[in-house]
């Protein structure tokens, strides 16, 4: 019983992510030396801390106001922010256009979810 209760919180609480894909605030990071994936962490790789999608996982990413897209891993948890979605690595935040800003609208759309 307890393992059903978590698979239904688990599909109600990723249910905005369907392939369409849904808008949510991202900030950048520049973190330390290790993510929590226990992998070396990379700045100018485009990864995405995401509080709950498994490690591995593909995600495109399209800047809504300026419409560029990269495609990045979550390899990190985070952010620890309730208004953010998602964090990006450094490089993610150039390549996307917000590095200066801080913080962008993003569409987020799951291309492989890892399981």
């Amino acid at each position: 019983m307890k393992r059903f209760i978590i698979i239904i919180a688990l599909v109600f609480s990723s249910g905005c992510m369907a392939a369409e894909g849904y808008q949510g605030t991202a900030s950048w990071y520049n973190k330390g030396a290790i993510t929590s994936e226990g992998k070396r962490f990379n700045p100018n790789k485009y990864s995405v801390a995401h509080r709950t999608l498994p490690f591995g996982t593909m995600l495109k990413l399209t800047n809504v106001k300026n419409g560029n897209t990269i495609e990045a891993v979550v390899s990190d948890r985070g952010p620890f922010v309730k208004t953010k979605e998602l964090d990006v690595s450094s490089g993610a935040a150039k390549a996307l256009g917000f590095f200066h800003s801080g913080t962008a609208k993003l569409l987020i759309e799951v291309l492989d979810r890892r399981k």
